[in-house]
Parts: C-alpha cells; structure tokens; sequence
C-alpha cells in the first residue's frame, strides 16, 4: 500500500510577504497555532515548537526556505514525516498549500484523516488571525481535554 499524501489548501487575503512570514516568525505563529518556539525557521535549523495547553512539544528539522515561496520542514510527530508549504500570489491574495508526505505507522488512515482536520484547521486559524486580527483558539479547542499520545512532554 501506497503511504498517503495529505493535502490542504486556503486563501487567505493577504500579501504572499506577510502570509509566508506568519509561518517563519513565531512571534505572529504563535497567534494561531503553537505557543512557543525556540526561534524562527531558518533552513537546516533544528526549532523546538511548545503547545503548551496539551503539554506537548515536538522538534522540527527545517530543510529549506525560499523566501515568500516554500517551506519545507521534518517533523516527528508521530513520526518522521515531510511537511512542504507553498506560498502563491493571487489576486486576491496568497494560496498556502500544504503537503504532508512519509506518513507511517500502524493506523496510517486515521493518521492522514487527522492531520488533514488539523492542517485544515491551522490554515482557518491562521487566515482568521491574519485576515482579522482574531485568535479563534482552534487548535486549543480541538481537544481541550486531551493529551495527545506519542508526543514528547
């Protein structure tokens, strides 16, 4: 079986500068999605993102930047996994697409199905922040009652 490919996609009306910087300076990310990081992403850097309200953290490993376009990051959770964001202009505004690749384990269904709900989320927290200077809470409010397994604490 062919691993799955996660994908998710929104418009959010705003300059491509300012949308592909929302996602490198944790002082605006952490406005809508996790609540701390040890610094911005910068390519073949190691960053430590905190959601401190499921007493998570996680470690990325950043492998490349191109400036208002891409982002592409490893992460652990819940495994090593390849996330790329792409950033691109429109008319009216920047389409942030997402992809999340290498997914395994043993469920691996119910593992694209949630991360689709989550990047889905993520993208709707952060267009509402950006948008509309609104903390929607989303990803604090996806389970408030629950630790999440196979995270680091």
């Amino acid at each position: 079986m062919t691993s799955p490919v996660v994908k998710a996609e929104m418009l959010i009306r705003k300059p491509v500068g300012e949308v592909f910087d929302a996602f490198i300076d944790p002082a605006v990310t952490t406005n809508f999605w996790f609540t701390k990081s040890s610094s911005k992403l910068e390519a073949g850097k190691r960053v430590r993102w905190e959601w401190e309200m499921y007493g998570v953290a996680d470690d990325i490993d950043v492998k490349a930047i191109e400036p208002n376009a891409r982002i592409v990051f490893e992460w652990s959770f819940p495994n090593s996994n390849l996330v790329e964001m792409t950033f691109v202009p429109h008319a009216k505004g920047t389409i942030v697409r997402i992809t999340n690749s290498g997914l395994r384990g043993d469920d691996v269904i119910a593992l694209a199905l949630d991360l689709t709900q989550g990047w889905n989320l993520v993208l709707a927290a952060t267009k509402a922040w950006l948008e509309h200077g609104i903390n929607l809470n989303i990803v604090a409010d996806k389970a408030p009652d629950q630790n999440i397994e196979g995270w680091d604490k």
